[in-house]
């Protein structure tokens, strides 16, 4: 999807938008790329936006307005404001983007899904083209662990089965959060088991594990946990890290990737939607992330 009108370094503007959005590093990988290709009439902002405000919020933009980045809590309402969304953003019941239309409607997407497909292969997730084509090598499809109910473990679904899962193991401390995550799979042709947070150890007996809980939420199982050899741990979390999660991971040789890795890959999606520009430059934004990073944690420090 392209939103840029016909001189695509005109002043145009994208944001981030969530509660809290202080926080965000979002701005500084989006400015980078701006940078980088050339769009010096670009800027992106964070805006501090509740569920509640979203729709008003994107009915007040105007056509200078190219796109938003959404994080908590707006994943879901989001698509309530788009005219038009992905399938990949509808069967996950989420979506993280918001791209502005020639005719000034709003199109979803969710770029964490193909984001953490992209981070999963990157540290060794071994199927790497798909459902139908895993069943047809010789290669068993991924046993693929996800600890948490909420929107990132929604698109985490979605990745597995992009990654050739046919099943997905969910671990969460509400059984509600089980029962709509169960129908998120059923959407996709996953199978699906739901383990109580009390039964988790067992089922870190995966070729990858997803865990998008917040900080601190793992940590008891950290000690508890015999990792597989040759297993994959993506840990959605990136301040504080390592995560004891990811540090019992590294201890055991398994490949650990961070929300860091996941924020870069899907930003590179959203700014080619936001600006039309056909490859975003991912070494520069990649940069400036992790020199935000590196300033950030020294200003801690």
């Amino acid at each position: 999807m392209q939103s840029q009108d016909e001189n695509p370094t005109s002043g145009r503007k994208a944001a981030v938008c969530g509660k809290p959005i202080a926080h965000s590093l979002s701005p500084v990988i989006h400015q980078a790329g701006f940078a980088a290709s050339g769009l010096s009439g670009w800027t992106y902002e964070a805006i501090e936006c509740a569920e509640s405000e979203l729709p008003d919020l994107v009915a007040g933009l105007g056509p200078e307005w190219a796109g938003l980045s959404l994080t908590m809590p707006l994943k879901e309402v989001a698509l309530r404001v788009a005219t038009q969304a992905t399938p990949a953003a509808v069967a996950a019941g989420v979506a993280n983007t918001l791209v502005r239309q020639p005719d000034g409607t709003w199109h979803a997407d969710n770029t964490d899904i193909p984001g953490m497909v992209h981070v999963l292969r990157e540290a060794g997730l071994g199927i790497s083209v798909g459902r139908h084509a895993a069943k047809a090598s010789t290669e068993e499809p991924p046993k693929i662990t996800i600890l948490g109910g909420g929107g990132t473990a929604r698109a985490a679904i979605a990745a597995a089965a992009d990654l050739g899962a046919e099943s997905v193991t969910v671990v969460t401390r509400r059984p509600d959060a089980r029962l709509e995550l169960a129908k998120v799979a059923a959407t996709l042709n996953l199978g699906f088991e739901g383990v109580n947070w009390a039964d988790a150890v067992p089922a870190f007996d995966a070729d990858a594990v997803v865990a998008t809980v917040p900080k601190g939420a793992s940590d008891e199982l950290a000690d508890k946990i015999k990792w597989r050899p040759g297993s994959v741990l993506f840990d959605a979390l990136y301040d504080p890290w390592p995560t004891a999660l990811a540090a019992s991971a590294m201890k055991s040789g398994v490949s650990v990737v961070s929300g860091l890795d996941l924020l870069i890959a899907q930003a590179l999606s959203q700014f080619e939607q936001f600006t039309g520009v056909r490859s975003a430059p991912q070494e520069a934004m990649r940069t400036a992330l992790d020199e935000a990073v590196r300033k950030r944690t020294q200003f801690i420090d």
